[in-house]
């Protein structure tokens, strides 16, 4: 993952992370569309695991996990897929704790070796408690991303930034995920601070879904996870959106 994002900076770009469902249409559905993804040129991709109970997600993407489940989608089936088809894109996921502890914490981390998993997002797990598997990821190459909120104070972001590992990711909305038209009205100094104290990536997300969201948040960090939207447009077929989405975070960027 490292390398990756290296190789976007040495080329004057910006990072595009894309989250997508697992099991969303079916594993081989799922399996199509991260192919499509990196013949995109995505920086990573973001694989969410299906929850019943995901507290950071909003309608889209809740609804997307519902499909995943009822197709049978379970994480046992997932790690599995992922060690059947290799691929070189770095690969992400993200779920909640609950999932992983019921997995068993030592399985899951070997799992996701096992299966080339670069880096977890998991949104209910706090610092505090990060421990429980700390200890575990420690033995293997895999990135235990943290999220920092828009609403964060000053010592736990300086905590967080220092922790993160492969990025920060830089939640820019108050809420849960989703589609917006605007961002918080300090987005833009929050992005600069945080790329100002992270010693890794920084990369914004919640909410960003067209070229013009792309293009004006990385002017003040790294790059973006784009989620929500990815999801309604592989769901509708807009095959060149998505490309054009991801085309943004390529453009050369300087502040206005």
């Amino acid at each position: 993952m490292n390398e990756s994002f290296k190789r976007v900076k040495d080329r004057n770009e910006k990072a595009f992370v894309p989250y997508i469902m697992a099991g969303d249409g079916g594993l081989e559905v799922t399996q199509e569309r991260i192919e499509f993804l990196e013949r995109c040129g995505v920086t990573a991709i973001e694989l969410g695991i299906p929850f019943s109970d995901p507290v950071a997600d909003g309608p889209t993407i809740q609804a997307a996990g519902i499909r995943a489940l009822q197709q049978g989608t379970t994480l046992a089936a997932v790690l599995n897929h992922l060690q059947a088809h290799p691929r070189e894109v770095p690969l992400i996921l993200m779920t909640y704790f609950n999932s992983i502890f019921s997995y068993g914490i030592e399985k899951f981390v070997q799992d996701c070796d096992e299966a080339g998993v670069d880096g977890l997002i998991i949104p209910d797990l706090p610092i505090e408690e990060e421990h429980l598997i700390t200890g575990e990821l420690g033995k293997k190459d895999i990135a235990l991303i943290r999220l920092a909120a828009i609403t964060s104070p000053e010592d736990r972001i300086k905590e967080i930034a220092l922790r993160t590992e492969g990025f920060l990711y830089a939640v820019t909305v108050t809420g849960t995920t989703g589609s917006r038209t605007s961002f918080h009205d300090n987005v833009e100094t929050y992005l600069s601070h945080l790329s100002q104290s992270c010693s890794v990536p920084v990369l914004a997300g919640f909410g960003v879904s067209t070229p013009d969201h792309v293009r004006h948040l990385t002017n003040y960090c790294d790059g973006v996870v784009v989620g929500s939207k990815m999801i309604e447009l592989f769901q509708q077929r807009q095959f060149a959106e998505i490309e054009q989405l991801v085309q943004s975070a390529k453009d050369i960027h300087t502040l206005n």
